[in-house]
């Protein structure tokens, strides 16, 4: 079942609706403001509902205070570098939003945008136009995202098909917290993600070819563990990261729907199994949080993001388009699908 009800407006009066999918007491909510996820509630070890989504408790609140929380995240999620995106010769320019990088999408993205929304069932279906040039990227993109929440998963299916050439790369950027939103720190959460391998970075954070093997190394999520053990370690990655913000790359063929990282936070005992068919994840340790949320201020490191996506930076950098491309031609269909499942123990 799905309900709704307005939630607020924005600055220049246009009407936010937040929309409920109920899965027996637990439930999650989704604004059809960048198709915000606003709320997940599910139990913990004791049967206690959770709130496990950092977010804002007012349109202000997302319009003010930043962070991309709970947002989808578009044209192109994470890094472009330089901002510099060549089709078939022809060099586009994108906005630079991030040390002289395009970052999310750029100045106005989809986390910015009221999206359509249509209720399908026990699913949400959020569908937007992004017009030709917007953002200077090519071709009008017909996107359409569909959100479900049944036995304990929180699916996400992507859609997208343009009229002409053009670069897509989509993806939500929740901020999650197993203990609960506002409870303060994530670093005790144990966290495993299936990944040889991450991408390592300029000093404004852009892959730029190469892989990083993480056996030996502070990015080793392999086997379980504390997200805060070695995040201060001397490591250069890490410290330009500002921590732990960096490409895992993930183990399946693109299009291959697998497991490929749990969290656990050992003060609910929450679990949070995490599955996708794209090629890799940006684990982010919230090193930037700062903001006022729903129950009081997100500090850093008060929550974590597990970003499924195609590397980033892909578009200028052959050996990582080959593992993913983001190049999405005329009148193809970009598929993709990521979900997120809750249970305690």
């Amino acid at each position: 079942m799905i309900t709704k009800r307005q939630f607020g407006t924005t600055a220049d009066g246009k009407k936010v609706t937040a929309y409920t999918l109920h899965d027996g007491e637990s439930s999650m909510t989704v604004l059809d403001l960048g198709g915000i996820v606003q709320q997940i509630l599910v139990p913990d070890r004791n049967g206690k509902l959770t709130d496990v989504i950092l977010g804002y408790r007012d349109v202000a609140g997302y319009e003010n205070n930043g962070g991309y929380l709970g947002a989808l995240i578009g044209r192109f999620g994470n890094r472009i570098g330089e901002g510099k995106l060549t089709i078939d010769g022809k060099e586009y320019r994108l906005y630079l939003n991030d040390r002289g990088n395009h970052l999310h999408g750029g100045k106005s993205g989809f986390d910015k945008k009221i999206w359509n929304a249509e209720i399908v069932g026990d699913r949400l279906k959020l569908s937007i136009l992004s017009p030709d040039m917007e953002e200077n990227y090519p071709g009008n993109l017909n996107v359409e995202v569909t959100y479900s929440f049944a036995g304990g998963e929180w699916k996400i299916e992507y859609r997208a098909v343009s009229d002409r050439k053009t670069c897509v790369n989509l993806t939500n950027h929740a901020y999650f917290n197993l203990g609960g939103e506002g409870s303060g720190s994530a670093l005790d959460h144990l966290l495993t993600i299936d990944s040889d391998y991450i991408t390592p970075t300029s000093p404004t954070m852009i892959p730029e070819g190469g892989f990083r093997a993480v056996k030996g190394t502070p990015f080793d999520f392999n086997k379980p563990k504390e997200i805060g053990k070695e995040i201060e370690a001397a490591d250069i990655d890490l410290k330009q990261g500002n921590g732990y913000d960096h490409c895992h790359v993930l183990k399946n063929k693109c299009g291959q729907y697998i497991k490929y990282a749990e969290v656990k936070s050992p003060k609910t005992g929450i679990v949070m199994e995490c599955f996708t068919d794209m090629p890799s994840v940006q684990f982010y340790a919230g090193n930037g949080l700062n903001q006022e949320g729903k129950s009081g201020h997100y500090g850093k490191r008060n929550g974590f993001c597990l970003e499924t996506q195609a590397i980033p930076n892909n578009v200028n950098v052959p050996e990582y388009a080959a593992k993913g491309s983001s190049v999405l031609e005329a009148g193809q269909e970009y598929r993709f699908t990521a979900a997120y499942r809750f249970t305690a123990e």
